[in-house]
């Protein structure tokens, strides 16, 4: 009698495993399918500047450094750009810009801004004379 309980109970062991790992590859299988989607990402397109510089697109999947010093991610080799002059990033689906405590100041539109400031899709970041335009699709 022992023995076919414990039979019973691995054959009940053994299902239950079974509809585990079908549940874990079917979540498996709708993330995978959700990655093929193309995302919409935000870019950033400098507009005036340098002419190096002008027309460059880049997008912001990471932290972007723009500053004077050579690791920044966007170099503006101008003496009114500090070393590391401000960063633009993503915050879940928002991009937001920080100026990081420049000498000169960074710009959304026109204002200047203290601590981080959330873009929206066509706004302007100015570092002296160097316009960037922000867009999203």
């Amino acid at each position: 009698m022992i023995d076919i309980t414990l039979f019973v109970g691995r054959i009940l062991l053994i299902a239950l495993l079974f509809l585990f790992l079908f549940a874990v590859m079917r979540t498996g299988i709708g993330l995978v399918r959700g990655q093929n989607r193309k995302d919409a990402t935000w870019t950033v397109t400098i507009q005036h500047g340098p002419r190096e510089l002008r027309g460059v697109k880049i997008n912001v999947n990471g932290p972007v450094i723009v500053g004077r010093a050579p690791g920044a991610d966007i170099v503006i080799a101008a003496s009114y750009v500090s070393g590391r002059h401000a960063r633009i990033s993503r915050l879940a689906e928002n991009l937001i810009v920080e100026d990081l405590d420049s000498t000169n100041g960074t710009t959304v539109n026109g204002t200047r801004v203290h601590g981080a400031t959330q873009l929206e899709d066509g706004d302007t970041i100015g570092i002296g004379d160097v316009t960037m335009r922000v867009s999203f699709s």
